[in-house]
């Protein structure tokens, strides 16, 4: 690759003379972990926001997922954020707003502001999940070639994937044990608000300003409205499956004007990517031959990661009646998971040289991406033999550590696939376009169809009379719905065997020093005839 040096040593100039060079990476770790912890809306506080909030479960999950979508949006204007600002500027902004927006959900949730509070709840989700994925994306950058002296992407990114997908059980278990400790949904607002800080405060006194090149680039040719209308039609395929249950689908006015409204956004999207300079999302990148399928695997996963969310808290809460306090210990082997696939996905490629005690296997990805995947399918598998109204919650620990070491291998390989595949300048819009599906959409469209598939199940067998008790035939709907998972993933499973798949390259792409990204862009931006840059 253009740009590469061998011989770059990793050095943390932004730090003052007095804090440890050892230490300096360390510390960012740490803040990259604080930043994915943080959020709008937190999932395992769900039932006691309904409880005590006049919001419906569906307004409360809606509004998570405005702070889904928002981690996935800045991808395209990330370097040029590194470009235009300081490291201290960005951390400290990203942490303030992060702080203010916690704050803000707990006023909003608190009191009663009327018809408008739900969108100001949506907003403020959206921009605390933007800010989350700046905060994320500054702390990594500066630390890329601690975790990978040759600058090699199958190591860097599942090393970051280990935090990234951790922080998202680890953020549920911290905020249900604060709730259990203080009997307060609130406490995990007040805890993200004081960790934020301790950013602030920790940025403040130990860096100073440092910026990545001597010039500054203006924040010209942006396309914001692009991100906005693109953001919109990501919340509309949200909304259309997160409501489709309470609305009862096509029978509501409401779900249809929705409905019809989205093709409508897509076209304005489509037109205004095809009609300006600088779009949001280049037209290039969608006609890239490997981008589709994909997208296609990343939607598979998603359909397989989504059970648990669905079925299997169905069958915790409705069947066995398993309170948060229980079920809590999903959390701790979830992390467990991912830091494991994470971890395999790293030793089956070259290995870390860091890590000489463990073995390096040295094998195809594609190869990684079927192991990945029938560990998903074990999951699904296993949960249709244990559905069953005696199940101890000791058996659902394996199936959860399963699915997770396959979610974290899949994620992991698949994202390393798509940066082998694409060049830089379009790579993070790659990473935007597959985030259409990874953050929120898959997730939304897989949950609002396995509860439409319950509701069905349930009442084609209670219009029967197969069962009485409607205990027994929510089990019977859940373990039906766990079976047909287990088909369609047993037939996908075949034809990634099946499929001969071009492989991901033994010499794989290196990563672009940043002074070569920042050069390369401010090249495209003389000449196409913008301002001199500062």
């Amino acid at each position: 690759m253009a740009g590469f040096n061998p011989n770059q040593k990793f050095s943390m100039p932004m730090f003052n003379p007095w804090v440890p060079e050892k230490v300096r990476p360390w510390i960012y770790v740490l803040f990259a972990l604080f930043f994915q912890l943080s959020g709008g809306i937190y999932f395992s506080s769900l039932s006691q926001m309904v409880g005590a909030t006049s919001l419906m479960r569906e307004d409360i999950q809606f509004v998570a997922m405005c702070g889904v979508v928002g981690v996935n949006m800045p991808f395209p204007f990330l370097f040029r954020y590194k470009l235009r600002f300081t490291n201290q500027q960005l951390l400290i902004n990203a942490a303030i707003v992060i702080a203010a927006c916690n704050l803000l959900c707990l006023w909003l949730l608190d009191g009663d502001f009327g018809e408008w509070r739900l969108p100001v709840l949506c907003a403020v989700s959206y921009v605390a999940g933007f800010f989350k994925l700046c905060g994320t994306f500054e702390c990594f950058s500066n630390i890329r070639l601690w975790l990978s002296p040759k600058q090699d992407f199958g190591i860097f990114l599942p090393s970051m994937y280990i935090i990234i997908l951790g922080a998202m059980p680890g953020s549920n278990w911290i905020a249900q044990q604060l709730t259990i400790a203080f009997d307060s949904w609130q406490m995990m607002h007040w805890l993200m608000v004081g960790l934020m800080l301790i950013v602030v405060l920790v940025i403040y006194t130990c860096t100073h300003p440092w910026r990545m090149m001597p010039f500054r680039l203006p924040l010209v040719s942006l396309d914001w409205l692009g991100c906005l209308l693109w953001s919109a039609l990501m919340l509309l395929v949200i909304w259309l499956f997160t409501y489709g249950e309470y609305y009862n689908w096509f029978d509501s006015q409401l779900w249809r004007a929705v409905l019809v409204s989205f093709p409508m956004t897509l076209v304005i999207c489509i037109g205004r990517m095809r009609h300006i300079r600088h779009p949001y999302i280049d037209p290039s990148v969608w006609p890239h031959a490997r981008l589709i399928p994909i997208l296609g695997m990343f939607f598979v996963a998603e359909v397989m990661n989504a059970t648990p969310h669905t079925l299997q808290n169905t069958l915790t809460g409705g069947v066995l009646h398993w309170g948060f306090t229980t079920t809590g210990q999903f959390y701790i082997f979830e992390i467990l998971g991912y830091a494991f696939g994470c971890i395999f996905t790293i030793l089956w490629g070259k290995g870390c040289p860091n890590w000489g005690c463990l073995p390096r296997l040295g094998f195809k990805y594609t190869r990684l991406l079927t192991i990945g995947f029938a560990a998903l399918l074990m999951y699904q598998v296993l949960m249709y033999f244990y559905v069953s109204p005696t199940l101890n919650v000791e058996r659902l620990w394996l199936p959860t550590f399963l699915r997770t070491v396959g979610y974290g291998i899949f994620f992991s390989t698949m994202t390393i696939y798509l940066k082998d595949l694409i060049e830089f300048p379009t790579f993070f819009m790659a990473l935007t376009v597959s985030g259409f599906i990874r953050n929120g959409v898959g997730e939304s469209v897989c949950t609002g169809l396995y509860s439409y598939g319950l509701r069905h199940q349930i009442a084609d067998a209670l219009s029967r009379g197969i069962h009485s008790d409607y205990a027994q035939v929510l089990m019977v709907a859940v373990k039906e719905m766990f079976g047909l998972m287990c088909l369609i993933g047993t037939l996908t499973l075949l034809f990634m065997l099946l499929y001969d798949v071009q492989p991901v390259r033994s010499t794989m792409k290196r990563m672009m020093p940043l002074k070569n990204i920042g050069q390369l862009i401010r090249r495209s931006m003389a000449t196409e005839g913008h301002e001199k840059v500062k």
